[in-house]
């Protein structure tokens, strides 16, 4: 049996489904995402893990206990909330050491745990200030040596980096990890940015309207999207809607020289293929032509529009010093077979 698992585990409020029938099993150590747009259950799925929300079906249990109606500090669980939640009046050390003395830990005990933790989050320094006197990522790891310290079995993350700004939170996001994996402890994490989950986790579960769409690996999930949603919330995608013949792709009014290799003439095929999977080339010498709409430079690459008759495809390629063509000048497109992938139920 996995280490912690969710039983079709639902939450309605009323006439209102927040999540629906939710099946996940999680392994000791595995890192975990919750991955979804604003409103699709992933922070209520949280909470009642944590237990402070009560399902109204379906059970949790925790390495083989039965969790469901137990009181969130009976859990024993670390819990990091978005505004981190610390005690202005207490010091760093303070803070970290809170949740021992709520336990009665020794004061020896409490004080070599909360050095030890403290020199896991890089905070060793730190331990006598106040957090008004910290940056927004130094206290993001207090509260994250504060879940620690009582060594808990699962740790859970309520969006932790939404607060810092945007260079910090790549930063913290393997500093994360790193903790992370430093513990091996147990995490489940919910965030709205694909990025962080694709960068970090172990698996992603996407969520929509109180469902799962697909639980993967992020290399799996970033490839081998399930449905259109998928592929365009994690990462940005080109869709191509059209029917095989030949050797061939007809769309509208244009045929594309090409035909994903899984398909047969006569298919009608949903299509999407990532923008970094397309490349430039001259008129002619693709698979289909078309005129450069816009360009964008972003330091590391270039984000280019391409009007064709298949529509507005996009293309994103690297920074090599020197611009991709200007706007409104005639190019083709070009990508390998592979990288035009079916959606699921793609062919009819």
């Amino acid at each position: 049996m996995s280490f912690l698992n969710l039983k079709q585990v639902s939450k309605i409020y009323g006439k209102f489904t927040a999540v629906k029938d939710f099946d996940l099993a999680v392994e000791k150590g595995e890192f975990i995402s919750l991955l979804g747009p604003s409103g699709c259950g992933k922070t209520t799925t949280l909470q009642m893990i944590a237990g402070l929300v009560t399902p109204s079906s379906g059970s949790v249990t925790l390495d083989g206990r039965d969790i469901t109606y137990t009181a969130p500090a009976q859990r024993q669980l670390g819990v990091v909330f978005q505004s981190y939640a610390l005690f202005p009046h207490m010091t760093v050390a303070q803070n970290v050491s809170f949740g021992l003395e709520m336990r009665k830990v020794p004061k020896a005990e409490r004080d070599e745990r909360v050095k030890e933790t403290l020199a896991l989050v890089h905070l060793s320094a730190l331990a006598d200030r106040y957090p008004r006197e910290m940056s927004g990522g130094q206290r993001q790891r207090v509260a994250i040596a504060r879940a620690l310290v009582i060594n808990p079995p699962v740790l859970l993350l309520d969006e932790p980096l939404s607060n810092l700004d945007a260079q910090l939170r790549e930063e913290m996001q393997f500093e994360l990890r790193r903790i992370q994996r430093a513990v091996g402890i147990t995490t489940i994490m919910v965030t709205h940015d694909q990025a962080e989950a694709l960068s970090i986790s172990d698996r992603i579960v996407v969520m929509e309207k109180g469902n799962i769409t697909q639980v993967d690996m992020p290399y799996k999930l970033y490839e081998h999207p399930r449905n259109d949603f998928i592929s365009n919330f994690v990462g940005k995608s080109n869709f191509l809607s059209a029917q095989v013949e030949a050797d061939m792709l007809a769309i509208e009014n244009t045929a594309i020289r090409f035909k994903p290799e899984q398909a047969v003439s006569g298919d009608k095929v949903s299509l999407f293929i990532r923008p970094e999977k397309l490349n430039l080339t001259a008129a002619g010498a693709g698979h289909v032509d078309g005129t450069v709409a816009t360009r964008y430079f972003m330091g590391s690459q270039w984000f280019v529009t391409v009007a064709t008759p298949a529509g507005q495809l996009s293309v994103s390629l690297p920074n090599v010093g020197t611009p991709p063509p200007a706007e409104g000048e005639t190019v083709g497109l070009i990508w390998q077979h592979e990288d035009c992938r079916m959606l699921a139920g793609g062919a009819a």
